[in-house]
């Protein structure tokens, strides 16, 4: 298990678990004074400049896809059975597994309130790391909704060691799929993709995932040492 701490704090302080905490992107905001951008320039990354996919990896994305529906149609999927069908076969696409990056599942990190006194605790459920700069965290949720994970996610994210530094975030619940960005230097803004739907039948919007994650993946992969 890996350790992450984004601030030193004394040890009188209260310390609080994040998914006990903040339940709304109010309470998110209200914390950390973090707020949505109004630069429609701030998170391109999803909209602009993707990469194609081949006819191999649509394949494979079209199984995937079909693996996942088949087995949601037997019964409720837990996050672990999610991560599975899902998770890991897109990150593994995505080249997310292969140098320069690195996996950790369950990484515990703290935030620090500064003006509550206050230290926010959690796991994050996968982090990709690159040379020590964090460069995804992933949140995979089964039936708890949008409204409640994201903010789970944005706190993870605020504990972003290298500030100066974009940090991504995904949710994927099996049937949604959604990308945040946020920039934690200063004052911290973030800016939230389109939500992707797995069950639409007319196109496997896990396309869209994956060329977004592989887009990441080269942005991170190229600032690494900058």
């Amino acid at each position: 298990m890996v350790e992450l701490l984004s601030i030193p704090y004394s040890y009188m302080v209260q310390t609080s678990p994040i998914s006990k905490t903040i339940s709304t992107l109010g309470d998110l905001e209200q914390r950390f004074k973090l707020s949505p951008t109004d630069n429609d320039l701030f998170f391109q990354e999803w909209q602009q400049d993707l990469p194609e996919l081949t006819a191999e990896e649509k394949g494979k994305l079209d199984q995937i896809q079909g693996r996942f529906l088949r087995h949601r149609k037997r019964s409720p999927l837990t996050e672990g059975v999610i991560n599975q069908l899902l998770i890991g076969p897109l990150l593994a696409l995505a080249g997310l597994y292969d140098e320069p990056f690195y996996l950790t599942t369950e990484a515990s990190v703290e935030v620090e309130v500064e003006e509550k006194d206050e230290v926010l605790r959690g796991r994050i459920d996968t982090l990709v790391i690159a040379q020590q700069l964090w460069v995804l965290l992933v949140e995979s949720k089964s039936t708890i909704s949008f409204s409640v994970a994201l903010p789970q996610l944005m706190t993870y994210m605020m504990a972003n060691p290298n500030p100066e530094r974009p940090v991504y975030g995904m949710i994927g619940s099996g049937d949604e799929f959604m990308f945040v960005k946020m920039l934690t230097a200063g004052v911290p803004q973030y800016d939230l993709s389109n939500v992707f739907y797995l069950l639409l039948p007319r196109r496997n919007q896990l396309y869209d995932v994956l060329s977004i994650l592989k887009q990441i993946a080269k942005i991170m992969s190229a600032n690494i040492g900058q």
